[in-house]
């Protein structure tokens, strides 16, 4: 058995992906990476097809998926890697091609030879092509059970019930507004998030914690829910992010 063929422990897994040891007993827990094998003595072995789906399932969560989208994704059967690759490699080059400007700049400020040019420090341009891409990817690969319970409950609404959802989800983002200055692991924020889960499956589909994770990173990261969120006052979006991923973090301690 060669180096390459060598079976690696969590541990080892873990180091080479550059993600925590409980990140893959949680991808294990939810189904979304098991492991080649699992010793009697209960240790998790991983071969290179497993580190090959686990850099798939990073290049996911770069895009912000939440996991049970991403499990979705790469178990439908019409899943095309290599497009996926493809499109993420193009991505990866924007991101590149942003990089190797910021430097040439620092280069000639150094040097005393450029201008100040602020457009190079935006991402619009990289946002605006990775929302498009996430767009297709669910279009074409990730209609999850969540995506299909939120059709089914949307279509049966009538007029009085679309606008009672929308005026109790912007009654609970004015109040995620009003404790912007409180922690976010202030137990009454971390009350809001309660309810903000329970708004959304209630409405919506059944709200996961992982669901709700990638929900809470899409606030921030999608300019779009960012300024739908921020009606409600400059800093709401970024005020949920952080409440959500200070209950998911307590979720996982």
């Amino acid at each position: 058995m060669n180096g390459k063929d060598r079976l690696l422990t969590v541990g080892e897994a873990a180091a080479r992906a550059g993600v925590s040891i409980r990140t893959l007993r949680h991808y294990d827990a939810i189904g979304l990476l098991r492991p080649q094998n699992v010793t009697s003595a209960g240790y998790r072995l991983y071969g290179e097809e497993e580190m090959r789906k686990l850099e798939r399932i990073l290049f996911f969560r770069e895009l912000d998926f939440p996991l049970d989208e991403v499990k979705a994704i790469l178990s439908n059967p019409a899943y095309n890697e290599r497009e996926a690759i493809e499109r993420q490699l193009a991505l990866m080059k924007k991101k590149r091609e942003r990089l190797d400007w910021l430097i040439l700049r620092l280069e000639g400020a150094v040097n005393g030879e450029c201008d100040p040019e602020f457009e190079v420090f935006g991402m619009k341009e990289i946002e605006k092509m990775k929302n498009e891409y996430a767009q297709e990817v669910r279009q074409r690969w990730g209609k999850t059970k969540a995506y299909a319970q939120s059709e089914e409950k949307h279509a049966a609404y009538g007029e009085a019930q679309y606008g009672g959802m929308l005026e109790e989800m912007d009654a609970l983002m004015a109040e995620f507004a009003a404790v912007r200055g409180v922690a976010a692991a202030d137990a009454r924020v971390q009350a809001l998030v309660e309810r903000w889960k329970a708004c959304i499956t209630k409405w919506h589909y059944d709200c996961t914690d992982e669901i709700l994770d990638g929900l809470g990173k899409m606030y921030v990261c999608d300019e779009r829910f960012t300024a739908n969120i921020d009606r409600h006052g400059e800093g709401t979006a970024k005020c949920m992010s952080d409440a959500i991923a200070a209950y998911i973090d307590a979720k996982l301690a």
